[in-house]
């Protein structure tokens, strides 16, 4: 256990000087009536402004906030456990906002009194509504259904097994390129984050260029399940579903490389089956794409404030004979990251305001996660996160066999988004330095997954890129940064230009999906991703 924090006397005294200069400048304001409201969009409603006191309460609480972050950033302690200081304080401190209290909050007390006490009990009816579903809402999920308007894409679950099924897409070209593309998604969340409504979807903007896609959709094992899939590993998954989704593309096709996408987590499963077959003597990809991947877990941001040995074996223990890593955990976990924006933001509209949130597609996926075989999480987090073994050659065991990520030479293409909370963009270009085939790093604005998603068809936002073809990647990510130039609109257009090349010649689009050996099983996009956790 850490001992007793200090921070430096002097540094103290300077810290508590500025809090006192500051608090008697704005009580003189106050006084004078000439305080202006802050600019948080917390309190940026005309009812914190019409009232001096609630404006002098919304700043009093910015000032503490200010003085308690920087007493852990002058904290004498190691990086690690400032992180982890300053994650707590973060929590508190967004907690205890005046904003997320009724008593404190004019806003709310202003639509009580309008609306005669209706809102109360309508966020009442919310709160009790949440409580029943173990999660805060955080968008419209009546406007959304799996199969109706999102992940609507046409095709066939052409393969299953049981950790997930193979979707086959349907072309919408008369003619497509020979070789296939495999996408693996992450197995935390659903599938569909690349297959949302057709305005958006990425599988479809691909299948749209003459592809012929293949996802991964993963099973979501539950309590209730008696196949054993809670005791299934990451070689199970590496065999059983990377490596067999690749064979059945590989098979219906008829070619014997496919290219392959991974997405997150699916993106360092993907590698790491690549280098499995490697090891087996097996060469089955022609091209890898990674998106906000990480293969070398040095830099894993926010995250780190989770990761210790302590938490390793604790999930060791649990999962030594099997059982499930909640989704629920997983999914409150990722919304602590930023709690001001996907936690009491909710609380207040939801529960103190009596509104529904607006519906968004991206956040109806968001609280579709999917629960863990345990054997599996505890291997991953120990090897990745905690131990940063798949970077070492060799390090990383699966299937009895020894993995060496660096002998893996196809050409990949690696994404990473600016403002990436879950994978630095410095860690997904961290890649570069793992790989050994040519590599085109792209970085994409905004953040995990709006980065990701951000359609060709909108021409939003922008990306950065080295011209086509150079493939010399400095070490240090800044410099690569440096003399990157900035494009207007979407990476997909990008990537499309790289990877069309890896297609093979274009061949007449065929008038069905599967073959003899694989044939449809029911339609896209299949029952396994329609299975709810939370």
């Amino acid at each position: 256990m850490p001992g007793p924090v200090s921070v430096a006397p002097e540094i103290l005294a300077q810290i508590q000087a500025d809090f006192s200069r500051e608090w008697q400048r704005l009580c003189r304001e106050a006084e004078s009536g000439m305080l202006a409201p802050p600019k948080d969009r917390r309190f940026s409603s005309a009812a914190w402004a019409a009232n001096g006191q609630h404006v002098l309460l919304a700043h009093t609480y910015l000032l503490v906030s200010q003085v308690m972050n920087r007493m852990v950033d002058s904290a004498q302690v190691s990086d690690s456990l400032r992180e982890r200081l300053r994650f707590s304080a973060m929590q508190w401190v967004d907690a205890l906002s005046p904003a997320n209290f009724l008593a404190f909050n004019p806003e709310v007390q202003q639509s009580i009194v309008e609306s005669a006490g209706k809102t109360l009990s309508l966020g009442l009816s919310n709160l009790l509504q949440d409580i029943k579903k173990g999660r805060i809402s955080q968008t419209d999920e009546s406007q959304f259904e799996v199969g109706r308007n999102l992940a609507c894409t046409p095709g066939q679950v052409v393969f299953e097994n049981r950790l997930m099924q193979v979707i086959q897409y349907a072309p919408r070209t008369d003619t497509v390129y020979q070789r296939p593309l495999v996408i693996i998604p992450p197995n935390i969340n659903k599938f569909y984050i690349l297959d949302l409504q057709p305005e958006n979807s990425f599988v479809r903007y691909a299948v749209e260029q003459g592809h012929t896609v293949f996802i991964v959709s993963w099973r979501n094992p539950l309590a209730s399940d008696t196949d054993g899939v809670d005791q299934a590993t990451w070689s199970d998954y590496l065999d059983g579903a990377v490596l067999k989704a690749i064979s059945v593309a590989s098979d219906i096709t008829g070619q014997a490389q496919v290219n392959a996408l991974g997405f997150c987590v699916g993106g360092t499963m993907l590698a790491s089956a690549l280098a499995l077959a490697q090891a087996r003597g097996a060469r089955p990809v022609a091209s890898l794409t990674l998106l906000t991947s990480m293969l070398d877990f040095h830099d894993t941001g926010v995250l780190s404030v989770f990761v210790d040995e302590n938490h390793a074996m604790f999930r060791d223990q649990q999962f030594g004979r099997g059982g499930l890593m909640p989704a629920r955990d997983l999914s409150n976990t990722f919304s602590f990251l930023r709690p001001n924006e996907l936690v009491w933001n909710y609380v207040v509209g939801n529960y103190l305001k009596g509104q529904t949130p607006p519906p968004f597609d991206l956040l109806f996926w968001n609280s579709d996660s999917t629960n863990l075989p345990g054997p599996f999480f505890s291997w991953y987090f120990r090897n990745t996160y905690l131990e940063n073994n798949l970077k070492v050659p060799g390090r990383a065991q699966a299937a009895g066999l020894s993995l060496d990520l660096t002998r893996l030479d196809m050409p990949a293409y690696l994404y990473g988004s600016r403002e990436d909370h879950i994978v630095p963009w410095p860690s997904a270009y961290a890649s570069t330095r793992v790989l050994r085939g040519p590599a085109r790093f792209v970085l994409g604005a905004s953040g995990h997954i709006a980065g990701v998603v951000n359609p060709a068809s909108r021409n939003k936002r922008s990306y950065w890129a080295r011209p086509m073809g150079e493939d010399k990647m400095p070490g240090d990510p800044d410099l690569w940064l440096e003399n990157a130039e900035e494009h207007p609109g979407s990476w997909w257009v990008d990537w499309t230009r790289w990877l069309d090349p890896h297609g093979g010649k274009r061949v007449k689009a065929p008038r069905s999906q599967g073959n003899a050996q694989y044939k449809p099983i029911e339609p896209a996009p299949g029952r396994y991703v329609k299975v709810r956790a939370v």
